[in-house]
């Protein structure tokens, strides 16, 4: 057997850190990593060497930037396109450091790589100095909540060494920092051509008493472990089984924070709902007792409960996961279009898709010179806005200061990530954006001169919408027409709208969300037309929910709104007025509807 030499044992123990080196283009940021990688000895053997001779048979001057241009688009191109990885080590820790793209049009590969830092080395040519993406990757790595930062002013070379020209950088740089409350560990006078204060002191600029590159990195703190902080499992999906009796469902997704037992009892967020884990399943193994972060996994639950994917799973004795559809956020715009206000998009968070609308524009940042607007209508390509957005339903999430990995969201704009951002706030769980459309409907409404007592006492019957929900393939279709069948042969005056049955909750696709939603706000407005003109609208829709049902009520107001459950009640709050079970007959459902609405009044014969 092997002995374990002293090497072999600090390898198994020797940290890992994330670490994002950005900055304009050009300003040498593949040639700072290539530098690292070769003066900590962590290329592959011959690599080096392979790539001066490529350089000399090509009569090209040799650069540590060729050791990164690996894809051939950068090699064609000369820029950084996509936020390349590689690995070095010090004797404290390993690294994986990330070579973010510095053009504009490649901000959100900057981003994408920045998400995945613990720290970030920010770069700037001493020649050039500080520039609008200086600024702007400075202001998307506070967005994001990296605060390990050192900055290196690069090419001091082409500078003279002199310090004058680093102090005044360093003056310009550092009151734009300060001014995001970004507080640097410190800054660098470095050439990562000729390797002056990376791994090793420069004799060139003795003036400099500072750490190098890789000391800075050193001194670098691993964040908190995520196993450490609240438990957090946005759900993914849910399976159920059936084959040769087993009636397991599984709630699968990748543990994103802390760790779980069986035994824990959990919470549902939004809906609210709890329970406690009967197993972890894995496949193909013994089933473990525990699960922590960074596992995708499923649980059983104690009894059977209706969860739909994109809800957080959060444990019961834990801080919980926030809630909302009114949240205040930091947001990067990066689509083609601007983003306006009255549009729907599709917000994406951990699992979670959902219909959103840009509700108000709190004030806009030119990252490259701090103007703030604050009376600005939209958001355009490359602004920083903190904003306020409107979902349709609650969300779960946290703040992004507390858990990163649920508190940062992207954007969709016709099928293309167009912004992200983060969530600063939870503002309550109103929907702003249908009192507002309320407001406008009954501001430009020009009221007919009939009352409603007018029509109640020529139709003999008070307005009101029936919703019938429940499951698919229910029977809702069915006792609705009969009931409108029957009210219409006692001479009321009933319509049936049959065209909610195509949508369902039981997918977890986005555009099944956004249409849902757009679906109950049109819904809504019908309603209100039929109610106001005197008549008793029925209609069907499956499964609906708290916020739909809310949404409905709002539209349809002042009218009143009746909700009959069919089957299996999945929500937390019974919202309905009438629960009807499962294998039903028509006729006496149809009745007990009917002898309902005579105990509300709903059916009533006026003295004219």
């Amino acid at each position: 057997m092997e002995p374990i030499t002293a090497e072999k044992n600090l390898e198994k123990v020797l940290d890992k850190m994330n670490i994002v080196v950005a900055g304009h283009v050009d300003h040498g940021k593949s040639t700072l990593i290539g530098r690292l990688l070769a003066d900590t000895g962590s290329l592959p053997e011959g690599k080096l060497e392979s790539v001066k001779k490529y350089c000399e048979k090509n009569s090209r001057p040799f650069e540590y930037a060729y050791l990164l241009d690996a894809l051939k688009d950068e090699q064609s191109q000369g820029i950084t396109i996509d936020s390349a990885r590689c690995f070095f080590k010090t004797p404290k820790r390993h690294y994986i450091i990330i070579d973010a793209p510095g053009h504009i049009e490649f901000l959100k590969n900057m981003i994408t790589g920045a998400s995945r830092a613990e720290a970030a080395v920010l770069i700037i040519d001493a020649k050039e100095g500080v520039r609008e993406n200086s600024r702007r990757h400075g202001y998307m790595l506070s967005m994001l909540g990296v605060n390990q930062i050192v900055v290196c002013v690069n090419k001091m070379d082409l500078a003279g060494f002199q310090e004058e020209r680093f102090n005044e950088i360093v003056k310009e740089y550092d009151l734009f920092l300060k001014e995001i409350n970004i507080r640097p560990a410190g800054y660098i006078p470095i050439s990562g051509r000729l390797g002056d204060n990376i791994a090793n002191k420069s004799k060139e600029m003795n003036w400099y008493k500072g750490n190098t590159v890789l000391e800075f990195l050193d001194l670098f703190e691993k964040e908190k472990s995520d196993e450490k902080k609240p438990f957090r499992m946005p759900v993914q999906d849910i399976y159920k089984f059936t084959n040769m009796g087993d009636d397991r469902r599984i709630i699968a997704g990748k543990i994103e924070s802390g760790q779980i037992q069986i035994g824990d009892e959990i919470i549902f967020y939004p809906s609210g709902k709890k329970n406690k884990i009967k197993t972890i399943e894995v496949f193909n193994a013994a089933l473990p007792k525990k699960a922590v972060c960074g596992e995708s996994t499923g649980f059983t639950l104690d009894t059977e409960i209706y969860i739909q994917p994109g809800e957080i799973m959060c444990k019961s004795s834990e801080a919980p996961a926030q809630k909302g559809s009114l949240i205040k956020t930091n947001l990067f715009w990066m689509g083609h279009q601007s983003m306006v206000k009255g549009k729907q998009y599709k917000l994406k968070i951990g699992t979670r898709s959902a219909a959103v609308w840009l509700h108000d524009i709190v004030n806009v940042l030119d990252a490259s010179d701090l103007a703030s607007v604050s009376n600005k209508n939209q958001i355009d390509r490359h602004d920083v806005a903190e904003c306020i957005l409107q979902t349709f339903k609650p969300i779960a999430f946290d703040l992004s200061t507390e858990i990163a990995s649920t508190g940062r969201f992207v954007i969709v704009d016709n099928y293309k990530i167009a912004g992200g951002g983060i969530i600063l706030e939870s503002l309550g769980l109103q929907n702003e954006i249908i009192k507002e459309h309320i407001r406008q409907r009954e501001k430009n409404w020009e009221r007919s001169s009939l009352s409603i007592v007018d029509r109640e006492e020529r139709y003999k019957q008070k307005p009101l919408l029936i919703v019938i929900t429940g499951e698919n393939d229910i029977g809702k279709q069915k006792l609705a027409r009969s009931l409108e069948e029957s009210l219409f042969k006692a001479g009321k005056y009933a319509y049936y709208l049959g065209v909610s049955n195509a949508l369902s909750l039981s997918s977890a696709s986005g555009n099944i969300e956004q249409s849902r939603a757009s679906y109950i706000r049109q819904l809504g407005e019908i309603s209100h037309l039929f109610t106001d003109a005197g008549l008793i609208l029925i209609t069907t829709a499956s499964d609906i929910d708290d916020a739909e049902y809310e949404t409905l009520k709002m539209l349809n107001n002042p009218s009143e709104t009746f909700v009959i459950y069919v089957g299996k009640e999945k929500f937390l709050s019974p919202l309905w007025d009438m629960k009807i079970e499962e294998n039903f007959n028509i006729s006496d459902a149809v009745q007990s509807i009917t002898e309902k609405l005579e105990a509300k009044k709903v059916l009533v014969d006026y003295m004219i």
